[in-house]
């Protein structure tokens, strides 16, 4: 019920771009940016790179460009694409969500930051030269958003995955009738 909701700064939810570690030089799963598809979930595929540096993550968190002009065309995915408790890195230009364990619905925690709610403070929060803005990322995580008791999260991200699925399944259907 809507009445439950409360609200909550961003950060109470999630933690941004949390702590994790890959030695220099390790093979590691990269995400680049060009491989996010806009307002799409999945992530195609990725590159097997030696870690140098950049932004690191987990399965299940969310990753979102924030520099222009790729936050205005949607680049946001939840990873999914690495082995159990293996991270992975990408692009110095993602901000990481992880869903604070007990508070938050990872999927929920997806859906959240494609919404309008999310993305529009965002994109006016930032700064920097023209054709290299960046999103301040304070102002993200301080966001006040009426947020859900964590079992409505949990039915509301669980149904939106289910569409999401559905539009991948349905895209396979689709490439194999090409074939």
């Amino acid at each position: 019920m809507k009445s439950e909701w409360t609200k909550k700064k961003f950060s109470d939810i999630a933690d941004f771009n949390p702590r994790e570690t890959i030695k220099k030089g390790a093979m590691a799963k990269k995400i680049p940016m060009d491989v996010l598809r806009p307002f799409c979930r999945d992530i195609s595929y990725y590159v097997e790179e030696s870690f140098s540096g950049g932004t690191k993550f987990r399965n299940g968190d969310t990753i979102m460009a924030r520099i222009t002009p790729c936050l205005e065309n949607g680049k946001t995915a939840q990873v999914s694409i690495l082995n159990n408790g293996e991270v992975g890195f990408g692009s110095t230009e993602y901000i990481v969500f992880r869903a604070k364990e007990g508070i938050a619905d990872k999927d929920y925690l997806y859906y959240l930051v494609c919404s309008p709610e999310v993305r529009e403070p965002a994109i006016k929060s930032m700064v920097g030269s023209s054709g290299r803005q960046r999103v301040q990322t304070d102002v993200v995580k301080n966001l006040e958003l009426a947020i859900p008791p964590l079992t409505e999260q949990e039915k509301i991200g669980s149904f939106l995955k289910l569409i999401d699925d559905k539009i991948v399944l349905n895209d396979r259907i689709n490439n194999n009738l090409a074939a």
